[in-house]
Protein backbone atom coordinates (compact mmCIF):
# COMPACT_ATOMS: atom_id res chain seq x y z
CA UNK A 1 0.00 0.00 0.00
CA UNK A 2 2.67 2.36 1.15
CA UNK A 3 4.13 1.87 -2.20
CA UNK A 4 1.17 2.95 -4.41
CA UNK A 5 0.99 6.23 -2.06
CA UNK A 6 4.94 6.88 -3.01
CA UNK A 7 4.31 6.33 -6.74
CA UNK A 8 1.20 8.80 -6.56
CA UNK A 9 3.15 11.19 -4.72
CA UNK A 10 5.88 10.75 -7.17
CA UNK A 11 3.45 11.10 -10.51
CA UNK A 12 1.50 14.58 -8.74
CA UNK A 13 5.15 15.61 -8.05
CA UNK A 14 5.96 15.33 -11.58
CA UNK A 15 2.45 17.16 -12.94
CA UNK A 16 2.74 19.75 -10.77
CA UNK A 17 6.66 20.72 -11.75
CA UNK A 18 5.51 20.58 -15.51
CA UNK A 19 2.36 22.27 -15.15
CA UNK A 20 4.28 25.39 -13.24
CA UNK A 21 7.08 25.56 -16.17
CA UNK A 22 4.13 25.23 -19.08
CA UNK A 23 1.96 27.72 -17.16
CA UNK A 24 1.59 31.57 -18.83
CA UNK A 25 -0.27 33.28 -16.05
CA UNK A 26 2.10 33.68 -13.32
CA UNK A 27 -0.52 34.13 -10.31
CA UNK A 28 -1.62 30.44 -11.08
CA UNK A 29 1.69 29.39 -11.58
CA UNK A 30 2.73 30.66 -7.70
CA UNK A 31 -0.46 28.44 -6.89
CA UNK A 32 0.86 25.68 -8.53
CA UNK A 33 3.99 25.78 -7.09
CA UNK A 34 2.68 26.08 -3.65
CA UNK A 35 1.12 22.96 -4.46
CA UNK A 36 4.40 21.49 -5.31
CA UNK A 37 6.06 22.48 -2.15
CA UNK A 38 3.12 20.72 -0.10
CA UNK A 39 3.72 17.56 -2.22
CA UNK A 40 7.28 18.04 -0.99
CA UNK A 41 6.87 18.14 2.35
CA UNK A 42 4.46 15.21 2.64
CA UNK A 43 7.42 13.41 0.99
CA UNK A 44 9.76 14.51 3.13
CA UNK A 45 7.20 13.29 5.84
CA UNK A 46 7.11 9.54 4.47
CA UNK A 47 10.99 9.45 4.24
CA UNK A 48 11.38 10.22 8.34
CA UNK A 49 12.56 13.43 7.80
CA UNK A 50 10.06 15.70 10.11
CA UNK A 51 12.19 18.81 10.35
CA UNK A 52 12.81 18.88 6.33
CA UNK A 53 9.08 18.66 5.91
CA UNK A 54 8.32 21.25 8.49
CA UNK A 55 10.79 23.80 6.92
CA UNK A 56 9.90 23.12 3.31
CA UNK A 57 6.04 23.39 4.31
CA UNK A 58 6.82 26.42 6.30
CA UNK A 59 9.49 28.30 3.34
CA UNK A 60 8.58 26.43 0.21
CA UNK A 61 4.33 26.79 0.59
CA UNK A 62 4.23 29.39 2.99
CA UNK A 63 6.76 32.20 2.74
CA UNK A 64 7.69 31.83 -1.04
CA UNK A 65 4.10 31.57 -2.41
CA UNK A 66 3.39 35.12 -0.79
CA UNK A 67 6.62 36.50 -1.71
CA UNK A 68 6.32 35.74 -5.02
CA UNK A 69 2.33 37.11 -5.15
CA UNK A 70 3.93 40.27 -3.63
CA UNK A 71 6.21 40.77 -6.06
CA UNK A 72 3.65 39.71 -8.97
CA UNK A 73 1.15 42.22 -7.98
CA UNK A 74 3.99 44.88 -7.14
CA UNK A 75 5.95 44.64 -10.96
CA UNK A 76 2.30 44.16 -13.11
CA UNK A 77 0.75 47.62 -13.07
CA UNK A 78 4.53 49.17 -14.38
CA UNK A 79 4.74 49.64 -18.21
CA UNK A 80 7.15 47.81 -20.13
CA UNK A 81 9.74 49.19 -21.95
CA UNK A 82 8.97 50.10 -25.90
CA UNK A 83 11.02 48.86 -28.58
CA UNK A 84 13.34 51.57 -28.45
CA UNK A 85 14.11 50.61 -24.85
CA UNK A 86 12.97 54.65 -23.80
CA UNK A 87 9.26 55.46 -22.54
CA UNK A 88 7.71 58.78 -23.57
CA UNK A 89 5.05 60.46 -22.14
Amino acid sequence: MSGTLDSLLLVLLVITAVTVVVLEDLVAAAMVFSVYSLIMAVIWARLSAPDVALTEAAVGAGVTTVLFIITIYKTAGRPRARRGGRDEG
